[in-house]
This record gives C-alpha cells, structure tokens and sequence, in this order.
C-alpha cells in the first residue's frame, strides 16, 4: 500500500513532516566517492585525516545534504515538487570504521503561502547530539 501524497491544504506550521535515523558506513563512503567523484583520501583513510589534523575519515558534506533532503523528497513522494534546497555545512559528520555515523533527520513546516501554494521545510540533521548543517531548508511547490 502506498503513502498518500501529502496535500498543501493539510500542512501546519510546526508539523513534523519527515524523521529519518540512519547510519553512514565506511561503506557508504566509498559508494558515494565513486558516484562523486570524490576521492578525497580524508573521507576513507584514517592515516591521511590525522595527518591533516582531522579526528578521523569525514563523510562527504554533500552526502549529509543529499541524505537529508532525500527524507524530505521520501516523505512529498514527487522530488520534483522540490524547488530549491539550501544548507550550510557546520560540522563534521566523523565515521567510526566500525559503527559508522549515526545521523537524525527531522523536517517540518516552517512556513507556508498560500498565494505561491509553497511550503519552506526546515531540515535538522544531527550526530552524537549536535547539529551538523546549518540553515537547511528546501523549498515545495504543491500543485493546486
């Protein structure tokens, strides 16, 4: 059975719309360089995070930003009903080699305009307790 697609005329300011746990593996880092690109050796080898100064290997910052606009496009079920996305990148996201990195997203309705039938959604994404982005927020046209 499918989700229904969310409706514009039920959102409220202040609603959780979408929360995700999850958990980045070294895996994962490795499965997002090559899609990427990235092969920054800090995001999957310890010695060279360290050299540079690092507490150990970073996931990607645009992995963390795709993962938590990824529960947002999930939760509208149209990715295209998503009009623009901002983040900025606060902290690092460290990744145990063995546990990972276990990341909360939560999303909710910060405002809506009825004129423009969009809403702003603000994303919160957190590890160990502290926020990882900065002013993340997507943008939804909701068609009439």
């Amino acid at each position: 059975m499918s989700t229904p697609i969310p409706r514009f005329e039920d959102l409220e300011v202040g609603e959780i719309v979408a929360k995700v746990d999850l958990t980045i593996t070294r895996e994962d880092l490795v499965r997002y360089a090559g899609a990427a690109g990235d092969f920054n050796p800090i995001h999957f080898n310890d010695a060279v995070a360290a050299e540079v100064g690092l507490p150990g290997v970073l996931a990607h910052g645009m992995l963390t930003a795709a993962l938590a606009v990824q529960a947002v496009s999930d939760w509208i079920g149209d990715p295209t009903a998503i009009i623009s996305y901002e983040t900025r990148f606060t902290r690092p996201v460290l990744v145990d080699p063995l546990t990972g990195a276990d990341l909360s997203i939560s999303a909710k309705v910060a405002r809506l305009d009825e004129d423009e039938r969009t809403a702003r959604i603000d994303i919160t994404v957190t590890t160990a307790g502290q926020k990882v982005l900065g002013k993340t927020q997507a943008r939804l046209r909701f068609a009439a």
